[in-house]
């Protein structure tokens, strides 16, 4: 099915905003940067060019006036600050909404927009233009150092003839030229063959442009910015282009660039518009082609694909490798040699599969570190708190959905951070604190598990005022005796709220719950840490991925059940010598070290005797490890995860389960609950003496 173009537009649009908010942002913080002044340009300049292309003429023009104004600041004509950065991100939120749902939009919002451009930049078009013409170098010097030309500009123009196959339209660029001022266009049409022998995708016509403008060089460069690699560009000043020597030619790759060399007597009389027609250099046609192939095969390519096509895939993979763990136990209980060999190459092909299809739905985090910074940098303002947001681990990937599901969390955490953590300026500076707050947003893997983290230095959590809520709201008895990380976990209760005021932000007890009950559904958990003036720190721990993992199939009486290899960190056997240095009590010495162990057989009151040679897993979940004590360890299993129903949503210990190769279901362990268990259990007992 293939996309409409406008969709197309619209999905490129939101890639090139989302780029734009960020350069934007980027550029409050170092407003004399150039290259982020450029990348401003370039993104405004194409999405206006990509939106006059797709008949997005409200775009093209909203966006025409702050093309203006960037290219007024890289032309150093008006400084970039702190209010035009913010005019902008207005003016990019405008935009996105007249792409996505321009019946929507309210024209006076645009055209107030406009209004404060125009007095930030100095009175509008007409303001904006007396700048930018002051202070101009005379024209002779200015046609040599490529500035305004006095009486015009000669621009030859041959485009490569697959460009238009690659979406660019010439005319367009030939109107974005004839904005620059009054000109003639002549077409030479040498190189077109008769009707019989035409492409009509290939671009065989080749321009001369008669500019009868005071624009510089640079300008008519920047129309031509995205297609310089595809074509050849020849720009001689009017005064100039009968003497040999003059013109700046910008050719495409593989062709010699450099100024006009004076031509040999026999070619003066020849037409300009010959020496750029592709058809006049056939001996150089091929190494230009090659050159180009060569260099699209070193950038790479990339394939735009709807993310329901991938979610399909998953499951396909998923249902692939159900049948080949069936074809393996099989194969495994007959004897004929080349079943076996077959089911081993099908699995390892299905393996291979299996970690590629997980590779391509892997998401940088980066990808919503991103759109927080936006959230930040409006939240200060409008709380008058200047912030500084710090992001860490933005290469840390996880899956797709896992991204898109941990947006929200995100967006909750960091907005209490901003408005119950952070001081204001005179409380920050009552306690020697730095003027400005810091949230920092971190990612980092640990084993299977990714770890992000929400920081902030504000005044941290205050316990008495928790508590005191909690019995206002009849959640504990007066005096109960709970420690602070009980006291702590109410702020996840639905309804909860210290906040003394109902505000935009905050007030209404809604948000820390959500967060909690989205963190689970997504197999993670939260661990929430507060030092008292110094700051709070929110911790996700969550599974890198909700579809497909390895596993370690065990069993534990006559059930079979599944343990994330990832958390596994070795098996060892549990003999009767270490059962006896225990005296009783669950602990294992594990080369000096005391590791509580979970008798599972006990967690799961299975039936019949324990084998006489147990095993114990050791598993770890950050820097706690507990051993799981099981009957008998299968072998790793190559686990599609399946959730549960919601009838068996309260059972925390399991996060899923997984079809195994007979058929039968196996459940797959949540070793994080089970590592809590253990801590409880150890907390009861006292701490033993190392044996």
């Amino acid at each position: 099915m293939e996309l409409d173009p406008t969709e197309i537009f619209r999905q490129e649009a939101a890639e090139l905003l989302d780029s734009l908010e960020t350069v934007l942002l980027d550029l409050g913080q170092t407003p004399q940067d150039r290259d982020l002044i450029d990348a401003a340009f370039r993104a405004l300049h194409t999405i206006k060019g990509s939106g006059a292309m797709f008949g997005f003429d409200k775009v093209a023009a909203f966006t025409h006036d702050f093309e203006t104004a960037f290219d007024l600041i890289r032309k150093g004509k008006i400084d970039a600050n702190h209010d035009i950065v913010t005019v902008s991100l207005s003016a990019r939120d405008y935009i996105r909404t007249l792409i996505e749902d321009p019946d929507s939009t309210d024209p006076i919002i645009g055209e107030a927009i406009v209004e404060e451009l125009q007095r930030l930049i100095g009175g509008g078009s007409a303001g904006a233009k007396a700048v930018a013409t002051a202070d101009e170098p005379d024209a002779a010097d200015a046609s040599a150092s490529g500035g305004p030309a006095e009486t015009g500009w000669r621009i030859e123009i041959a485009f490569e003839p697959e460009i238009l196959r690659n979406g660019t339209n010439p005319l367009v660029l030939l109107d974005d030229l004839r904005a620059l001022g009054p000109c003639t266009v002549e077409a030479d049409l040498g190189a077109v063959p008769v009707l019989e022998e035409l492409e009509p995708e290939s671009c065989l016509i080749s321009w001369t442009v008669t500019l009868d403008s005071t624009c510089s060089q640079d300008e008519i460069e920047d129309v031509f910015m995205f297609v310089r690699d595809e074509m050849k560009l020849v720009i001689t000043p009017l005064a100039t282009a009968g003497r040999p020597g003059f013109g700046l030619d910008m050719s495409m790759p593989g062709e010699a660039p450099g100024p006009v060399s004076e031509p040999a007597p026999e070619a003066k009389a020849a037409p300009a518009a010959q020496a750029v027609t592709p058809a006049a250099k056939p001996a150089a046609a091929a190494p230009e082609k090659a050159e180009l192939n060569r260099r699209a095969e070193d950038k790479g390519t990339t394939v735009r694909v709807q993310a329901e096509r991938l979610d399909e895939l998953m499951d396909r993979v998923g249902e692939l490798v159900i049948a080949q763990a069936r074809l393996s136990q099989i194969a495994h209980s007959g004897t004929d040699l080349a079943i076996k060999a077959i089911a081993e190459e099908i699995e390892r092909l299905a393996s291979g599969l299996r970690d590629t299809t997980m590779g391509v739905r892997m998401v940088p985090m980066g990808s919503i570190f991103g759109r927080f910074r936006r959230l930040v940098h409006d939240l200060s303002r409008d709380l008058g708190k200047p912030v500084d947001f710090v992001t860490i681990g933005e290469e840390t990937e996880m899956d797709k959905t896992m991204i898109e599901r941990l947006a929200d969390p995100l967006v909750h955490l960091i907005r209490n951070a901003i408005d119950h953590g952070i001081e204001n300026a005179d409380d920050r500076a009552r306690t020697s604190k730095s003027a400005t707050g810091r949230i920092e947003l971190s990612a980092r893997y640990v084993g299977a598990q990714v770890l992000v983290t929400v920081q902030d230095d504000g005044a941290g959590l205050n316990t008495a005022r928790i508590r005191a809520k909690a019995e206002e709201n009849g959640l504990i008895a007066p005096g109960a005796n709970l420690s602070e990380h009980e006291i702590h976990q109410f702020l996840f209760h639905p309804g909860f709220s210290t906040a003394k005021t109902i505000s935009a932000l905050s007030g209404r007890g809604v948000g820390m719950d959500v967060v909690k009950r989205t963190i689970e559904a997504m197999r993670g958990t939260i661990d929430l840490t507060t030092i008292p003036g110094h700051g709070s720190s929110v911790t996700l721990r969550l599974p890198l991925t909700l579809a497909i993992i390895d596993g370690l199939l065990i069993r534990v009486g006559e059930g079979r059940y599944i343990i994330p290899l990832s958390a596994v960190e070795e098996c060892i056997e549990l003999t009767a010598e270490a059962e006896a240095r225990a005296k009783g009590r669950s602990f294992l010495n594990v080369r000096g070290e005391l590791v509580p162990f979970l008798r599972l057989r006990d967690v799961f009151d299975a039936e019949g005797q324990a084998d006489p040679h147990q095993k114990v897993i050791v598993s770890s979940i950050g820097d706690t490890r507990v051993g799981l004590v099981v009957d008998q360890i299968i072998g790793s299993h190559q686990t599609v995860i399946k959730s549960l129903s919601k009838l068996h949503s309260d059972v925390t210990m399991f996060s899923g389960a997984t079809i195994l190769g007979d058929g039968s279901a196996a459940l797959i362990m949540d070793v994080a609950q089970l590592v809590t268990l253990g801590q409880a259990r150890a907390e009861s007992d006292r701490t033993p003496e190392a044996a």
